[in-house]
């Protein structure tokens, strides 16, 4: 478990709370001016509002409902941001062997009642090839998306919360913020000095040993994500979804990056690929640490970090 340090106990900190995308924000900025602080906390929360309608598949004018209204049909052109966005969504996919995808798929009738179509494995194995991120086409030129079977979806809401943030960072570093900490769900992104100048640290604990911290960490302009596996964990049951192999069992893991979309990204699909392959591809990547815990409490860290 990781806790923030040293974020409350200064004066010259000020705080506010919003419920946005579905979870809780919590914004701090450092300044000598509460009134000015939260002023621009206002036009924070209003630039994630905006990811959040640009986004959202419940809105019918996002470029993500034409997309997914086109499926199999036609490209669809969209705006630059959104474009950019996939574009980087299916890069990670790429760079985590397809563990990460934006895509998924649905029935193609409706007479299933929600079931998947496919119900033999190697049936499904087949529908789900067919549906993943390699059948996501891209036209720089022509700034179009296209899903190549009509039984495909989008969805950005695993990378949407990461990118938000780092935009509501962007519009309060041009407002004159020069340092802070948003934090959202389990994750928080930070930018300058905490009051006397020292970086943003975080501790990090034992769950099942409150208040007991073993190690503390720099994150100051660093983004951090952390997922915990919630079910109960055996490590005979742990399968890679692609490979049908299992894997080592992992209890949480927790992502430093240069930004909260990536650390935001990178989290998940490093359950799917096991301590050792999730290592190996963190340690190829720059900017990038990770902090690993397995079901036998074991910690293991990536070559950017010393704990």
């Amino acid at each position: 478990m990781l806790a923030v340090k040293n974020l409350t106990d200064t004066k010259t900190t000020f705080s506010r709370d919003a419920r946005l995308m579905g979870t809780g924000f919590d914004f701090k900025l450092v300044t000598d001016n509460p009134a000015w602080a939260l002023e621009r906390i206002e036009e924070a929360i209003a630039e994630i509002s905006r990811i959040e309608k640009l986004l959202s598949t419940f809105n019918e004018d996002s470029s993500i409902s034409q997309i997914n209204r086109n499926a199999g049909v036609a490209p669809v052109r969209v705006d630059a941001e959104t474009y950019r966005l996939i574009d980087r969504a299916l890069q990670i996919s790429t760079l985590t062997y397809g563990t990460f995808d934006i895509a998924y798929g649905i029935p193609q009738n409706e007479e299933d009642g929600g079931v998947a179509v496919a119900t033999k494995t190697k049936s499904l194995k087949k529908k789900i090839s067919l549906t993943n991120y390699t059948n996501i086409v891209l036209n720089e030129t022509k700034q179009t998306v296209f899903l190549k079977n009509k039984a495909m979806r989008i969805s950005l809401s695993a990378i949407g919360r990461g990118y938000a943030a780092d935009r509501a960072k962007v519009v309060l570093q041009m407002q004159g913020v020069s340092s802070g900490v948003i934090i959202f769900g389990s994750d928080m992104l930070t930018w300058g000095l905490q009051p006397g100048n020292t970086p943003w640290t975080i501790g990090a604990a034992d769950a099942g040993k409150v208040g007991e911290v073993y190690s503390q960490m720099d994150i100051s302009n660093m983004a951090l994500s952390t997922s915990y596996n919630a079910a109960p964990i055996n490590s005979n049951m742990q399968i890679n979804n692609a490979t049908g192999f299992p894997v080592s069992a992992i209890k949480s893991v927790s992502i430093l990056a240069p930004t909260a979309e990536m650390a935001g990204a990178m989290t998940a699909p490093m359950f799917s690929m096991g301590i050792n392959t999730a290592l190996y591809m963190v340690n190829k990547l720059n900017q990038i640490a990770c902090v690993v815990i397995d079901d036998h409490e074991r910690v293991y860290t990536s070559k950017h970090i010393q704990l």
